[in-house]
């Protein structure tokens, strides 16, 4: 017997459930650029930063329970990355990106809706004037990225002991990141040297070059990223980060 589903053409079917979807939240993280964000969610806890709601969900009866949960799903949008050309097919950095594997088998940013997923650690829940902020850590979010559902974490639903993890398992390797005296005269003026070293240290040891420099002799080569309120010069030299400086960025 036919089932009566496979009797509907698909795009007929689905023609009917097209949305638009709105952002109900934004993200405040400390990326300013998309060169030097973590490639997952969770890989440098050191990084922080706030969910800001927008109206009319800015109301505390929107996050009433959510304060019970360590961590939280979001769903956003790749909005700084360009519009999908139609390509399948994607390089993830974890092969080097020198190989291609289908876009669906990726969390490339390069995809057909421009969606993402992360799991965060909520911090906490605070109830400002204005509305309830979420303090988040682990984020792998550029700023102002539009976040378009919040949901919590269930550890008996969402954990998967015996996953697998295909191309991309395996641990992440990490250089050893050294501070030049230019770079270390700047941290001590700031009030917050020890959380913005922390997490300078952190991404960059996960080496944010794309995946053909790993390994690369790029001793010569000055690196750059826009990183909370600076820019970021650093180069890979002996297998090990330097830090050569941090730029104040005039403000906007």
């Amino acid at each position: 017997m036919t089932n009566r589903i496979d009797q509907v053409l698909p795009e007929a079917a689905l023609a009917a459930h097209r949305v638009e979807i709105s952002p109900i939240a934004c993200a405040r993280t400390p990326f300013r650029e998309r060169f030097g964000i973590p490639r997952q969610p969770g890989l440098v806890p050191e990084v922080t930063g706030r969910l800001v709601f927008l109206p009319p969900y800015n109301r505390r009866e929107a996050v009433e329970g959510l304060d019970a949960f360590s961590h939280v799903w979001l769903i956003f949008g790749f909005h700084a990355s360009p519009e999908p050309e139609g390509a399948l097919t994607v390089r993830p950095p974890r092969l080097g990106g020198n190989r291609r594997v289908g876009v669906f088998a990726s969390r490339s940013p390069h995809r057909p809706n421009r969606l993402g997923l992360s799991v965060v650690r909520l911090d906490a829940v605070e109830l400002a004037a204005d509305g309830p902020v979420l303090r988040l850590r682990g984020l792998d979010l550029l700023d102002g990225t539009p976040v378009y559902d919040v949901k919590p974490y269930v550890p008996y639903a969402d954990a998967v002991p015996d996953a697998t993890g295909g191309f991309a398992g395996g641990t992440i390797p990490r250089l050893p990141v050294r501070f030049g005296a230019a770079a270390e005269a700047r941290l001590a003026a700031r009030g917050d040297r020890e959380e913005v070293r922390a997490v300078i240290a952190a991404v960059l040891a996960l080496d944010p070059r794309p995946g053909y420099r790993h390994g690369a002799p790029d001793s010569d080569r000055l690196l750059g990223m826009r990183l909370y309120d600076f820019d970021l010069r650093w180069r890979v030299a002996g297998g090990a980060v330097e830090v050569l400086a941090l730029e104040p960025v005039p403000a906007d």
